[in-house]
Order: C-alpha cells, then sequence, then structure tokens
C-alpha cells in the first residue's frame, strides 16, 4: 500500500517537474506535498508528525520517488534517514519536540556533519571537539566539510570528540560562532559547505551520544544510512533503465526498433540482471535490522551498498549509451543520472570503507553459512 501510494503521487505530482530542478533549487514543494500528505519522515514517532513507520518502509519510499524524480527521493533520504533519525534514536526529550514537528510538517531538515579536511572516513582522527567550561557548559570548536543540505536546514548533527572519547550534538546554524565558509557545487549540481565553530554553545539537552559506547551506537546508526543510500542508487539505476528500456522500443535503426537486436536485448537483460541483484542485497540488508536489535547488519549491509553503488554507475552508463549522442548532451535526463550516480559511491561510505567493512567481517566470523 505505501509503495503504491507513493508512486501514485510521485507521477501524478512530481514527474512533470522532475530533471528541472537545477542549481541551488530544492524541491521544497514536493516536498510540503509529501508533508501535507502525512508522507515525510514516515519512520519518526507520531507524536512528532511522523508516521510511526520503519526505517525499511522509508527505504522503499526513496526507491519508489527516485524511479519518478530522483531529487525528491535524495531529500526524502536526507530528511528520514540521517540526521533527524539521529535525534529520534539518541536524543532528549526536549531535542525531538524542539526539531522533530518541524522536520514531519516540512519546515526544515536536519543536516549531518562527519568530514573534516583532514578526517573524512577517520572519524578517530577528527580535531572538532567539545570542551567543557567551569561552570559546566559545554562549547564546540572546529570545522566540517562536505556537509550537504545546510542551506535548507535549520540544524546539524556535529560528530566531535569529548574528553572521554567521541560523540554527537545538535548546533543550529544560526547559533553565535557558527561561521559559514564556503558553498561548493559538486558534479550534479548540488551544494555541499564548509562551515566553523568557534566556542558555539551547545545545551546539555542537545547532546545525542558522548561516551566509550558512542562511536559503536553511531556506526550502527549510520547501517541505516547505508540501506537508504543503497535504495536511492537502486532508484537512480531504475529511472535510468526504464528510459533506456522505452527508447529502444521507439527508437528505429534499419527498418526496426532497436529493441530488437541481440546486442540490445542482452544489454537490456544485463542491466535487468544488475539491478534486481542489488534490490536483492538491499532488502536482506534492510530485513537483518529483525535480528540485529533494530539495526542492520554490518556485513550485509556493506555488501548492499558497495554492489548497489557499482550497479549505479554500470546501469547508468548503459542507459547512456543505448541512447546515444542523445543522452549525451547537457540537459537530458541520463546525463544527469550519470553525473548524480558517480556520487552514490563516495556518499555514504566509499567503497573502499565498504571493502574494508566486509573484510573485517569476514576475517572475524566467515560468511553466514546459510541466507
Amino acid at each position: 500500500m505505501l509503495v503504491e501510494e507513493t508512486e501514485r503521487i510521485a507521477e501524478n505530482e512530481f514527474a512533470e517537474r522532475a530533471f528541472t530542478w537545477e542549481g541551488e533549487e530544492h524541491p521544497e514543494e514536493n516536498l510540503q506535498t509529501l508533508a501535507d500528505r502525512g508522507f515525510l519522515g514516515i519512520n519518526l514517532p507520531m507524536e512528532y508528525g511522523g508516521g510511526g513507520m520503519s526505517e525499511f518502509d522509508v527505504a522503499l519510499q526513496v526507491e519508489t520517488i527516485g524511479r519518478v524524480c530522483p531529487d525528491t527521493a535524495a531529500a526524502v533520504y536526507g530528511m528520514s534517514m540521517v540526521g533527524p533519525r539521529a535525534i529520534e534514536m539518541f536524543g532528549s526529550e526536549a531535542a525531538k519536540e524542539r526539531y522533530l514537528p518541524k522536520v514531519t510538517s516540512g519546515e526544515t531538515s536536519i543536516a549531518i556533519a562527519i568530514s573534516e579536511p583532514e578526517a573524512g572516513s577517520d572519524s578517530q582522527n577528527m580535531v572538532t571537539s567539545v570542551e567543557e567550561a567551569d561552570d559546566g557548559e559545554l562549547y564546540l570548536n572546529g570545522e566540517k566539510i562536505w556537509v550537504s543540505g545546510v542551506k535548507s536546514a535549520e540544524a546539524a548533527v556535529v560528530w566531535t570528540k569529548f574528553p572521554e572519547g567521541l560523540g554527537t550534538v545538535v548546533m543550529e546554524f544560526d547559533q553565535p560562532g557558527v561561521e559559514i565558509a564556503q558553498h561548493f557545487t559538486n558534479m550534479h549540481g548540488g551544494t555541499q559547505t564548509q562551515f566553523y565553530m568557534e566556542d558555539v554553545h551547545i545545551p546539555e539537552d542537545r547532546v545525542l551520544v558522548r561516551g566509550p559506547q558512542a562511536l559503536k551506537e553511531q556506526l550502527k546508526a549510520l547501517n541505516w544510512e547505508r540501506c537508504g543510500s543503497s535504495m536511492l542508487a537502486n532508484s537512480i539505476g531504475l529511472n535510468a533503465f526504464d528510459k533506456a528500456v522505452e527508447y529502444a522500443q521507439d527508437r528505429e535503426q534499419f527498418d526496426q526498433p532497436i529493441s530488437e537486436f541481440q546486442g540490445m536485448r542482452w544489454k537490456i537483460a544485463d542491466m535487468a540482471k544488475r539491478l534486481e541483484a542489488s534490490r536483492a542485497l538491499t532488502y536482506r540488508a534492510a530485513g537483518s535490522a529483525d535480528d540485529n536489535d533494530g539495526a542492520p547488519d554490518r556485513l550485509q549491509t556493506a555488501i548492499a551498498k558497495l554492489f548497489s553503488s557499482e550497479t549505479v554507475e554500470h546501469v547508468v552508463s548503459e542507459a547512456l549509451q543505448v541512447h546515444g549522442a542523445n543522452g549525451y548532451q547537457q540537459g537530458h535526463p541520463l546525463e544527469y543520472l550519470y553525473r548524480l550516480a558517480r556520487g552514490r559511491r563516495i556518499a555514504a561510505g566509499t567503497d573502499e570503507i565498504q571493502k574494508n567493512n566486509i573484510a573485517d567481517v569476514v576475517f572475524d566470523r566467515g560468511l553466514p553459512r546459510t541466507l
């Protein structure tokens, strides 16, 4: 029912403007449509305006929307699976009441800030830190970079060091001491931001996690982000695949549709095979949360994230090849999807990080004996 209703909304409300969002534009109208119908933040508790559903439901929603409008799917993914989810999982009641209703109503979003110029995937070497003053108040200092969604966000979940180890806090961008240094434009036209923090006051009720076990809890939560990223990658691949199938059936060469040529049929079959394998791995990873206290299994999530990232790049490239010179032109949906797909191998953990995750688990306990 969720997939069918999401598909109906996407086809009727989002299809016409899909692939028209440019530069600084954000699909705010589409997000508001979802919010008005109770379809934004569906994994957040109902008392904060959410739907009380699961992260797996969000992942299905992201895949379904992305098959029509990838920009809207990416926004839903960011607003449901990353920053707001961290607040819901680890935040105080005051933090939940302050931020989550604004997310589910479409009023704002919550970014997540992890990377630093000298510490990307190496979170242990980040320099951003929280210090406790003599009066017990907490102050945040440091720098973050490559943060997505800052322009539409009220606050960010910031990864930082405490005296006793890593942790996370919620920081609002209009607080004294926060300085936006610059905005970068990435390959697909999205914006990522660098900002500085100097003695930014962090109230105690905006501390999410801290202490020796904090990193383990945060990393478990990131497995949901990787599942969502996998579904987003699959949706981009499916979007390109659908366009390739339609074009192959319509485009005629040598007095017949190009879909009748064996080479084309084999190309389409290979794309379908890869996409279905990627979706199966992703669904399995998400389903593993049922046996792991609500967090997906590290091994299955890493495999799904790696495979989906590789798959979407291949499938979109092949779909562009099907379109020939038409798909290679600036402004064509395939040209945009090609740039968008490349980012999936970096965002939510690079290919190399996923391979390390896979190897760590395999050397520790091997592959499971049964599926």
